[in-house]
């Protein structure tokens, strides 16, 4: 989680940084999708090409998706 920051993940907005950290801690101790459901964070299952991956609001328009396998987040965006 400390490379947040760094050039690789440039494309973050700085202020979306703290919720990313509380997002990917959930998510590290998860073991499923219904342990994602907080209050605002508005998780819903996706529909289309991305059937099967959940999706939750970091702010605005921008979401991060993922899915679960075997008790463990997956794939996550």
């Amino acid at each position: 989680m400390g490379r947040l920051l760094t050039p690789v993940f440039c494309r973050i907005q700085p202020h979306h940084a703290p919720k990313l950290r509380r997002l990917l801690g959930r998510l590290d101790v998860a073991k499923g999708p219904e342990d994602m459901n907080l209050p605002g964070w508005r998780l819903h299952n996706l529909a289309g090409d991305p059937a099967g991956f959940q999706s939750v609001t970091v702010n605005g328009n921008w979401r991060s998706i993922f899915t679960f396998q075997d008790g463990d987040a997956v794939l996550v965006d």
